[in-house]
């Protein structure tokens, strides 16, 4: 593929997805189940999901149990959030020059023994200020790990294999959504949250001796002339920034994602509170995560040509529930409501990174998928300091409302651009054209 097509003209080559999707020398049939690595990867990225969805309720509850405290908790969150943040553009191209199976390895092995720390400092009631370097360390190793684990897929299958294999590792992490909180409530309710913690400690060194086993190839051999670090980095961005495909995509989700951490994330425990109580609230969050898994589990056969214009029409759905909170709706309302959201979200997540998978170069795929973290999640500290702002002026309900109404439009203006709502993905053979 071209390094850079016509601007406002940027359309997927379909000889640039062969291109990319033959490769390496370990692609496999577009049967990911098939292949021994893919096989180890999923236990590896299952495990690691496993025992991060323990991690933030399993924190909270440490962090408050030792200093009883809501600033030093928010603390600790800022300290794991900002690194990562920071670093992310630099680990994509980290993940781009060495074997990804290498940097997910030692990754684990890092978060492993950060969050061990973190584990100690909480068992053994130690100075929560020892929680802030611990809490740095965990967020660059999780920068390192996202686009690591993004790049991996297109090295492990081809074709429609490539949408299965999105859909296994969604399932795995959705499941976990589900089972994970209520093990860590478990574990914090009778032991602590410091052993919760411990867990997960625990979970990322199964996950290093799964990745171990994976066999990636070697990154081609550098010469004298190849280009340094920052030079890469230029490569992603000119990458990144000459499609408007990607990086109309990547706004909408930095508004989304500012307006939703704040609204739901914030507002949405304040107005539960006065309207259908805690036990109404949990209900809605495992409406949410049932409606991700059952998508997730469905996009394993549902295969559709052009996957973008259904995928941002059904994610208008996720503004449901923000209106639903600002009109105080009944739990059986918000509950319907997030699970038609779980469903439009991961269904989004899965045709995403197909896409992504199917038509951006292997070769810079972590570089430029950092670039699209980073523009998708820096928004969201702005989202979280400005949404209780204004909802202390105009009021939570309005507040809700209105970012409902702006998460639509933010969903749906991307979908102006035809080299968007043109992207095809492969089916396979044999097997009908599913367009929208």
């Amino acid at each position: 593929m071209p390094e850079a097509d016509a601007p406002g003209h940027q359309n997927p080559n379909p000889s640039e997805a062969a291109a990319t999707l033959t490769s390496c020398s370990s692609l496999v049939s577009e049967q990911p189940l098939r292949s021994s690595t893919f096989r180890w990867f999923l236990a590896g990225w299952s495990i690691t999901v496993a025992g991060s969805a323990m991690s933030p309720l399993a924190l909270a509850f440490g962090v408050l149990e030792l200093t009883g405290s809501t600033a030093w908790l928010s603390a600790v969150l800022i300290a794991s959030m900002a690194p990562m943040i920071a670093t992310m553009i630099l680990a994509g191209g980290i993940a781009d020059r060495y074997r990804r199976d290498t940097v997910l390895c030692l990754t684990s092995l890092g978060a492993a023994a950060s969050q061990a720390g973190v584990a100690l400092v909480l068992l053994t009631h130690q100075h929560p200020a020892l929680l802030l370097p611990l809490s740095a360390s965990n967020g660059v190793f999780q920068a390192l790990t996202t686009p690591t684990m993004r790049g991996i897929v297109p090295q492990l299958t081809s074709g429609s294999g490539i949408q299965q294999a999105n859909s296994l590792l969604a399932s795995a992490r959705n499941a976990t959504r589900l089972l994970g909180p209520s093990a860590a409530g478990l574990l914090t309710v009778s032991v602590g949250g410091g052993w919760a913690i411990a867990a997960d400690a625990c979970s990322f060194l199964l996950a290093a001796g799964c990745f171990s086993r994976m066999s990636l190839p070697d990154p081609p051999p550098r010469g004298e002339d190849s280009p340094t670090m920052s030079g890469e980095l230029r490569q992603g961005w000119r990458y990144f920034s000459a499609r408007p495909w990607i990086w109309s995509v990547t706004l909408a989700f930095a508004v989304f994602n500012a307006v939703n951490m704040g609204v739901w994330n914030i507002l949405g425990p304040v107005i539960a509170s006065e309207t259908i109580g805690a036990d109404g609230w949990g209900l809605v969050l495992s409406a949410r995560g049932a409606g991700a898994l059952l998508a997730t589990v469905a996009t394993l056969k549902l295969l559709v040509r052009r996957p973008m214009a259904p995928a941002l029409c059904l994610m208008t759905l996720a503004s449901a529930p923000m209106v639903l909170l600002g009109v105080h709706a009944s739990t059986a309302w918000l509950a319907s409501a997030a699970f038609a959201a779980g469903v439009a979200a991961e269904f989004f997540t899965v045709a995403w990174s197909t896409v992504w998978h199917v038509h951006v170069p292997e070769r810079l795929l972590s570089r430029v998928s950092a670039y699209d973290e980073f523009g998708s999640f820096a928004s969201i500290p702005a989202g979280q300091i400005s949404v209780p702002l204004l909802a202390g002026v105009f009021g939570t309900a309005t507040v809700a409302v209105a970012g409902g109404a702006v998460t639509v439009l933010a969903m749906l203006l991307p979908l102006l651009l035809p080299s968007l709502r043109g992207i095809e993905l492969p089916l396979p053979k044999g097997k009908k054209s599913q367009r929208p």
